[in-house]
């Protein structure tokens, strides 16, 4: 039996082709489609980035966003939520978020699904690293675990409810609750 090849893109390629639900994402020249999120998944999602717009609407200092498309060095991803600095965010001549993002963001948080490759979005996580992004979580709801990564920098594993992230930077300080997650 003969498998064919797979056909690979271009960044541009698959930039110009149409959104999907669950959101494709670009790596080494494919396609790949991300698990649809679950019940539990979207509500921490949802709960992260309603307690991050909160905590950085006071200070004008970040925006919180869900399943927004970064497309930066070879990948197009859409980390489950994306966080960048104020003053990194582009916009439009009057001001409003432009549509594109096409730097690493700030700080990536990824919630693992079921099913999903652990290996693949530590990948994503690295590579926003290697592009400039301060922090990458991994939060583990199965495991009830939450892993941070930092560029040059041991990744930090919390996993008990009196544990903070001790993180520096965008996303310091972080309280993990009884089920390992904020």
């Amino acid at each position: 039996m003969v498998q064919a090849p797979l056909q690979t893109l271009t960044l541009a390629s698959f930039l110009a082709l149409p959104e999907t639900k669950p959101a494709c994402e670009f790596i080494h020249g494919l396609r790949v489609q991300k698990p649809m999120p679950q019940g539990e998944h979207s509500t921490l999602q949802r709960e992260l980035v309603i307690s991050l717009t909160l905590l950085f609407r006071r200070s004008r200092s970040a925006m919180a966003y869900p399943e927004l498309r970064c497309s930066f060095g070879d990948r197009s991803i859409v980390p489950d939520i994306a966080v960048f600095l104020a003053n990194r965010v582009s916009r439009t001549a009057d001001g409003r978020v432009e549509n594109t993002f096409s730097i690493a963001p700030d700080w990536t948080i990824e919630i693992l699904s079921p099913g999903q490759s652990t290996t693949k979005v530590v990948k994503n996580i690295l590579h926003c690293l290697n592009q400039g992004t301060q922090t990458g979580w991994l939060i583990n709801l199965a495991e009830q675990t939450v892993f941070i990564y930092c560029p040059l920098q041991p990744v930090l594993c919390f996993d008990l409810p009196e544990q903070r992230t001790g993180c520096s930077g965008i996303c310091g300080g972080f309280p993990v609750d009884d089920r390992g997650v904020i």
